[in-house]
């Protein structure tokens, strides 16, 4: 069985994975070990914000994790939100040149690659954030908070006027946590418990539909199984 190491940005996708991603790929053959949250995000002041606030110590945490387990059925990925990206990471300056923000995000995945330089290492950055997933099904939260069907209807005719909610944009006042957060306060705090519950309530067939780039992502892992 392969085995995927995967490094999370902070504890909500860190769950995510664990709750929706790990069943799957396993059903498939592929075993994805329990995630590390990255070298910041384990701290606990960061916690809940999310741990890519500088590159350095973030990369050489992969790098150290890929010493210690060289076995050549170990392949590593990443799940970090391109909302929030330091300004220190790999190919940063070049990518913002481009005008989508889907050139932009494969962009940067091909110069974290680059950077790391593993043959094993598979690159991925969410657009814009986790929360656009939930966004494919906004009616979902309606599992977790029964007493905002307004709010969350707003979410739904949000929602209809963009192609895919990945491209929401990674505005300061405009992301989809944010967009999130105006209409279900309640969520912000609860982000790490709630967002996986909903994911897992929307599915992860509605969840490739709607979000391509996160499911090719999960098409690369899928196909570890029959390497």
């Amino acid at each position: 069985m392969t085995r995927v190491n995967l490094t999370a940005e902070g504890k909500t996708e860190q769950q995510f994975v664990v709750q929706v991603l790990q069943p799957h790929l396993a059903s498939l053959g592929v075993y994805l070990v329990k995630p590390r949250l990255s070298a910041l995000g384990r701290k606990k002041r960061h916690t809940h914000r999310g741990g890519l606030h500088k590159y350095l110590p973030v990369k050489n945490d992969i790098c150290r994790w890929l010493k210690q387990d060289r076995a050549a059925d170990a392949q590593f990925t990443t799940m970090f939100d391109l909302y929030g990206l330091p300004r220190d990471f790999p190919g940063y300056a070049e990518a913002g040149k481009r005008p989508d923000a889907r050139g932009r995000v494969v962009a940067l995945e091909a110069a974290l690659r680059e950077d790391i330089d593993d043959s094993r290492f598979i690159p991925y950055i969410q657009l814009h954030e986790f929360e656009a997933l939930l966004l494919s099904d906004p009616s979902a939260f309606a599992c977790r908070y029964t007493d905002h069907a307004r709010q969350i209807e707003r979410l739904v005719q949000l929602c209809a006027k963009y192609k895919t909610p990945e491209d929401i944009d990674d505005g300061q006042h405009s992301a989809p946590s944010i967009r999130i957060g105006k209409e279900i306060p309640e969520y912000v705090h609860a982000k790490p418990t709630a967002g996986p519950i909903i994911a897992a309530r929307i599915g992860l067939e509605k969840i490739r539909e709607k979000c391509p780039h996160f499911n090719d992502w999960l098409t690369k892992l899928e196909r570890l199984a029959a390497a």
